[in-house]
């Protein structure tokens, strides 16, 4: 199974020339988020079973998009005297050893290769632990999560029983994991990377107010599975603006025509004859749904009209429609801030 991992992502967009002090201690932060925050691998001083099964996972999935066998050793031996004669001792580590011996060890080629390798593996742990809250809280709640709840703090023991508790505890889960995802942001900018992690990918972030006002409320807003097509489209803009692909402009396009259809259907405004994006924003800007007025509506059809359509549709032997980066950079910001602007206002 392919999975789609930071390095090979940016493999042609550098990152960094030299390894310096910051960038070996955004390493060891990163991984120590990983290993005490979002999935320890002990508990009580024994070995934790989802712990265990967790970095098995993660070191699998990596070793195997990296095209090696092991991050690092997974078996030692060492010579030992026993009665007087030579003995060979034989050991397996543990695998968040074998991922964090990797993970910290010093840069033998590339600085560059080296830093976006080793973030990758923040990136597949931060997914797989996203990927399973996410799961879980579109998931009826379990016998298990009820007794889990029942043996925690008191903090959870919430008026409404077990299943109160259990839904308290699943928030407190997301809300954990959501200061985690905060700390590696900050590490991130703290060490001089214009990084970002949003929903399972760290992408290349704008400016810091632009992330802090729109890119982060951004994505966790959309994080919910109902918006599952506007994450995808926008990650792909990004990734197509992060690379100088094609028509990222396009895909954040995308994106807002299917915040604008899912506003209108679930308003029940939506009757089928629409035709094209500027059917849905009548649906909205009506006098009688007011869920926009005139004037917004008209905005959005401008945005359609002059930086949607043209790439939607083919040129003939016309010149094929470009956008400048500065262009592009506008149109993902203003479709960014648009869908944000409409989940708020349902």
């Amino acid at each position: 199974m392919l999975i789609d991992i930071f390095a090979r992502r940016y493999e042609d967009r550098p990152l960094r020339e030299s390894y310096e002090q910051h960038d070996n201690r955004l390493l060891v932060q990163a991984f120590r988020i990983l290993s005490e925050d979002i999935c320890p691998y002990y508990k009580d001083g024994k070995e934790f079973p989802y712990g265990v099964t967790f970095w098995i996972d993660l070191h699998s999935q990596l070793s195997r998009e990296l095209g090696v066998t092991e991050l690092s050793p997974i078996w030692y031996s060492y010579n030992t005297k026993w009665n007087g004669k030579d003995h060979v001792q034989t050991g397996k580590h543990t695998m968040i050893h074998v991922c964090e011996s990797w993970m910290l060890a010093p840069v033998s080629a590339s600085p560059d290769v080296h830093i976006k390798e080793r973030l990758s593996l923040v990136e597949l742990g931060f997914r797989q632990k996203e990927e399973e809250i996410t799961a879980r809280n579109s998931s009826p709640i379990t016998d298990a999560e009820r007794l889990i709840a029942s043996l925690s703090d008191s903090k959870l023991r919430v008026p409404g029983g077990p299943h109160a508790g259990a839904r308290a505890w699943r928030e407190a889960q997301t809300a954990d994991f959501r200061k985690n995802v905060d700390e590696l942001n900050t590490r991130l900018r703290q060490a001089g990377y214009r990084l970002n992690y949003h929903n399972g990918f760290i992408q290349i972030a704008s400016d810091d107010l632009v992330q802090l006002e729109v890119e982060t409320p951004f994505w966790q807003l959309i994080s919910d599975p109902l918006w599952k097509n506007i994450d995808l489209d926008m990650k792909e803009a990004l990734d197509r603006r992060d690379s100088d692909g094609r028509d990222p402009a396009f895909y954040a396009a995308r994106a807002l025509e299917s915040a604008i259809k899912i506003v209108s259907e679930r308003n029940g405004w939506t009757h089928c004859g629409e035709k094209g994006a500027h059917g849905l924003i009548n649906n909205l800007a009506s006098s009688k749904n007011g869920f926009l007025e005139p004037w917004e509506g008209n905005v959005l059809k401008d945005f359609f009209t002059h930086v949607r359509n043209p790439f939607g549709h083919g040129p003939g032997g016309a010149d094929m429609p470009e956008l400048s980066r500065p262009q592009t950079q506008w149109a993902i910001e203003f479709s960014m801030s648009w869908i944000k602007n409409l989940i708020l206002r349902l």
